[in-house]
C-alpha cells in the first residue's frame, strides 16, 4: 500500500477513530487502527462495542490495507511537520511514515485480522441537524451515571412517537427530558443508547446547523451517519425505566425567576461545600422572593431575590449541584420551577414542554433549620 495526504486532513480522521480505540483490552488488534486504501482511504477503528469509519482526502499510490497502533500513529501524526505525509507499507506489515525529511518505520499487523464493523439496516431512521444532536446530548448526558449494577442509568432513552423524538436520562436523583420535532411521522421507536457513544458523536461533531446526521436504529445497533463518517454502537440491553409513573402536571407552587441570577446564587452557595459536605441549599419561598440559605462547617450564606410566585409558600432544600445542572443547559432567560411540597420532586419545564428537569429534594429536617 501506498497514500498519500496532507498532515491535517489524515490527524483530523485519526482523531475522529481513535474515539473507537479500545483502552482496555486483551486483544492487541483492538488497539489498532485499520487504513484500508482501495477506491478511497478509509481508517476504522473498533472496541467491539463502539465502532468508527472514516474518509480521508488523500491520493492512492497502490491499494492495500494495514493495522498500525492506534496511539503511536495518532502522536507521530501529530508531532511531524504541517506537510504532505506517505504511507507506504510492505508485505511483511511494516510501515514507512515519511514526512519532508521525517522518517518512522512501525510494525503493524495484517488488515485481514482486524474485525468489520456490524452492518446496520437503513430502514428505520431519522435525520437531525448536527447542531440539535449536539444540543440534545449536552442537555442530557449529565444525568448520566457510570454503575454497572444499573447499566441503563449509564445510557440514555431515545423514543421516537409520530413527529417527535423524546431523550431521557435519569441516575436515581433527578431525570432529565427533551423533545424535539421532527419533519416526518415515524412508527414508535425506542432504544437505550450508551453514554459513552453518545459522549463521543457530540465531540466528532461539527455542530452545524445545516450539517445533517442521519440516525438509524435496529434491535441491536444505532449508526450515526454525517459527513465522511460513520458511528456504530451496540445498544444497551434491557427495558428502560417507566418514567411517565413518575412525572405530573400538579404542584402547589409554582415561582418563575431570572435564570442567570438565580444560577449565579447557588453558584456562590456552593462555595461553602467542600466535596465531602452533603449541606442542601434551603429554599424559603415567600410572597414576592425566595431565601437562599447554606450553613456548612466553613460558613454560612443568605441571599434573597426577587420572583413570580403561584400557590403556597414553601420551605425546601437541594443538592445544589443537581439545580445547577439543569439550569446550565436551559436557554431561556426565564425558569418556571414547579413544587408539590418539600418531600416531593420538584420540575422545571417551559410551556412547549421541550424540556422537563425533575430533581429530588433532600430531607431538611436535620439541616439546622
Amino acid at each position: 500500500m501506498k497514500i498519500t495526504c496532507s498532515k491535517s486532513d489524515l490527524l483530523s480522521s485519526v482523531s475522529i477513530a481513535m474515539k473507537a480505540v479500545s483502552n482496555k483490552t486483551t486483544l492487541p488488534i483492538l488497539e489498532c487502527i485499520l487504513i484500508e486504501s482501495d477506491e478511497q482511504i478509509k481508517l476504522t477503528a473498533t472496541d467491539m462495542e463502539l465502532g468508527i469509519e472514516t474518509y480521508v482526502n488523500g491520493t492512492i499510490l497502490e491499494a492495500g490495507k494495514i493495522a498500525i497502533d492506534a496511539k503511536l500513529f495518532s502522536e507521530i501524526i501529530r508531532k511531524l511537520p504541517d506537510s504532505e505525509i506517505v504511507i507506504e507499507t510492505d508485505s511483511n506489515y511494516q510501515a514507512v511514515i515519511k514526512c519532508e525529511k521525517a522518517k518512522f518505520t512501525i510494525s503493524g499487523k495484517s488488515g485481514d485480522d482486524f474485525s468489520l464493523l456490524p452492518e446496520v439496516e437503513r430502514s428505520k431512521g431519522i435525520c437531525l441537524s448536527q447542531f440539535t444532536v449536539k444540543e440534545v446530548i449536552r442537555q442530557t448526558i449529565f444525568s448520566t451515571v457510570e454503575n454497572e449494577s444499573t447499566k441503563l442509568m449509564s445510557g440514555e432513552l431515545f423514543e421516537i412517537e409520530g413527529n417527535n423524538l423524546k431523550v431521557v436520562s435519569l441516575d436515581g436523583h433527578r431525570i432529565s427530558i427533551r423533545n424535539v420535532a421532527l419533519k416526518e411521522n415515524h412508527e414508535l421507536i425506542k432504544v437505550v443508547v450508551p453514554g459513552k457513544t453518545l459522549n463521543d458523536v457530540s465531540k466528532i461533531l461539527d455542530g452545524g446547523l445545516d450539517d445533517y446526521v442521519d440516525i438509524y436504529f435496529t434491535d441491536k445497533h444505532i449508526l450515526f451517519e454525517f459527513g465522511e463518517t460513520k458511528v456504530v454502537s451496540r445498544l444497551l440491553e434491557g427495558e428502560y425505566y417507566k418514567i411517565n409513573q413518575m412525572l405530573t402536571n400538579d404542584y402547589e407552587t409554582k415561582i418563575t425567576i431570572n435564570k442567570k441570577e438565580f444560577m449565579d446564587c447557588i453558584d456562590r452557595a456552593t462555595l461553602l461545600i467542600k466535596e465531602s459536605d452533603k449541606k442542601p441549599i434551603i429554599l424559603n419561598i415567600g410572597n414576592e422572593n425566595i431565601h437562599l440559605k447554606i450553613d456548612s462547617s466553613i460558613g454560612s450564606m443568605n441571599e434573597e431575590m426577587d420572583i413570580k410566585k403561584e400557590g403556597k409558600d414553601l420551605m425546601i432544600g437541594f443538592n445544589p449541584k443537581l439545580l445547577l445542572d439543569a439550569l446550565r443547559v436551559i436557554d431561556e432567560e426565564e425558569v418556571s420551577v414547579y413544587f408539590i411540597n418539600q418531600k416531593a420532586p420538584c420540575y422545571l419545564k417551559d410551556e412547549n414542554e421541550t424540556y422537563r428537569y425533575v430533581i429530588l429534594p433532600v430531607n431538611i429536617s436535620n439541616a439546622g433549620v
